[in-house]
Order: structure tokens, then C-alpha cells, then sequence
């Protein structure tokens, strides 16, 4: 069953379509990627559908909800977490602090002025099961500018996390990864997959990546569809060979 569907999306910047009637499905259950060029308007379906920018035309549907054109902090709020191309923590923050921030706003906790934060027992527990999940326990008192790229983006994960999202979408998560740091998110996303049953959408270049954890794969060239399907058939299929991967192999 489909956990978001989108319908004829297009949306355009003054007289340039970076999206041309766009429709395609997630699976709920799945980890599907979307994968293209550069400029084949990957980010713009991200943005779109998070509520960043508007479509011009077309439908956006969440659990079959229409939430076309609703602000980001709402699109959040109904289940759709993010993370993004470029790392975006507060690094002078540690790193349970910026789990436990994310948490407070979903949580919508009003803190009481005269009570320290670590006595909030509830919210210490949250952010240490999310620390847990993302293997980060050991480095929870670091600041984030004292980690390595690798564990901020891990940390951009338990971020999302925090709101208990039903669907993430992870806007390249390995960008900038050295071989063994990719390694570590691929296991990552593997293992948050099979044990909090969320539902992941990643755009991703690196093939070896895409094809190791994908259900499904869906090709966007030139801001319109060109392939959907499952890894084998993506592989095999000679449009987007010839569109995109080249002589790549998995």
C-alpha cells in the first residue's frame, strides 16, 4: 500500500520546469531511492513534498491526505521527517543535546523555568533510545564539531528520528563519506529499517549504495519519470543505462 502518493507534480522556477507531471508512489514498508543527473529535480520533489516550496500544479498525498502546499513544520508534524544534502546540526551543541532538541519540539514539551532539563526523566530516556538506535551512546557528551563528518550525518538520522516519523526521506545521506563512513550508514539504514519498520525515500549517486538497500528504485531524468522499478530491472533496463549509469555495476 502506498504511504505517499504523488499525482501530475510539476512545478516550475519563472519559465523553467524542474519537475514536468511527476507521479509516482512510495510503498509503505519500503526503502526506495530516487536517482538521476544532476538536475534531474531529485531535491525538488524533496522540497516540494517537505513543504519548502510550493508546486505549481499537481497533488500531494500522505496517507491519504491531501497535503499539497502545506508548510513544512505540518508536513512534519503528519510524518514525514527529513534529512538534508548539506550537514545540518548545531555543532556546538553536543550530541545528545541535538537529538534532545529535536525531541522537545516534537514532543512539544513546555519546560518550567526553574527545572533543569536533565531532570526531565521521559525526555533523557527518548534521547537515550535514539542514541541507542543510531549507535551514537559512546559520543553523546561530544560536541558535534568535535565528530567526525560520518557521525554528524548519523546524528542529521537520529534528528529525524526524534519525531517518530512514519516516512524519512534522506536527501544523499553518504555525501562527502569516506568508504568505511558509507559503510556504517548503509548498515545504518539496513538496521533502522528492519527493527523501527519506517519507511525510507533516499536520493543517493553512490550506485554501490542505491543497490544495496533498495526495494525499489524510481529514475527521474530531466524532471519527468524514466524508470520504476525493482533493482534487477533498473539495472538491466538500457533507457536509464543509457540515461545514467553508464558501465556501472552493483
Amino acid at each position: 500500500m502506498a504511504i505517499l502518493e504523488i499525482e501530475n507534480l510539476t512545478k516550475k522556477f519563472g519559465h523553467v520546469a524542474a519537475l514536468s507531471n511527476v507521479t509516482l508512489s512510495i510503498r509503505d514498508g519500503e526503502i526506495t531511492s530516487l536517482i538521476g543527473p544532476n538536475g534531474a529535480g531529485k531535491t525538488t520533489i524533496y522540497n516540494v513534498v517537505t513543504g519548502k516550496f510550493p508546486p505549481t500544479s499537481g497533488r500531494i498525498i500522505f496517507k491519504g491526505e491531501d497535503i499539497t502546499g502545506l508548510p513544512s513544520f505540518t508536513v512534519w508534524r503528519k510524518g514525514i521527517s527529513r534529512s538534508f544534502q548539506i550537514t545540518n546540526v548545531f555543532k556546538t551543541l553536543t550530541v545528545l543535546e541535538n537529538i534532545r532538541t529535536a525531541l522537545i519540539v516534537h514532543l512539544g514539551k513546555s519546560l518550567q523555568f526553574f527545572k533543569p532539563i536533565d531532570h526531565y526523566d521521559d525526555l533523557y530516556e527518548k534521547t537515550l533510545h535514539i542514541l541507542k538506535l543510531i549507535g551514537l551512546e559512546d559520543k553523546k557528551d561530544l560536541p558535534c564539531q568535535e565528530i567526525s563528518h560520518g557521525d554528524m550525518r548519523i546524528v542529521e538520522v537520529g534528528i529525524a528520528l526524534a519525531s517518530e516519523p512514519e516516512l524519512i526521506f534522506l536527501d544523499e545521506p553518504t555525501a562527502g563519506m569516506n568508504p568505511e563512513e558509507t559503510r556504517r550508514m548503509v548498515d545504518l539504514i539496513k538496521e533502522l529499517f528492519e527493527t523501527t519498520g519506517t519507511t525510507f525515500f533516499i536520493t543517493e549517486h553512490d550506485m554501490n549504495v542505491v543497490f544495496s538497500v533498495s526495494n525499489r528504485i524510481i529514475v527521474l531524468n530531466y524532471g519527468e519519470i524514466l524508470a520504476d522499478g525493482t533493482p534487477e530491472e533498473i539495472h538491466q533496463n538500457e533507457d536509464v543505462k543509457r540515461a545514467y549509469l553508464g558501465g556501472v555495476e552493483k
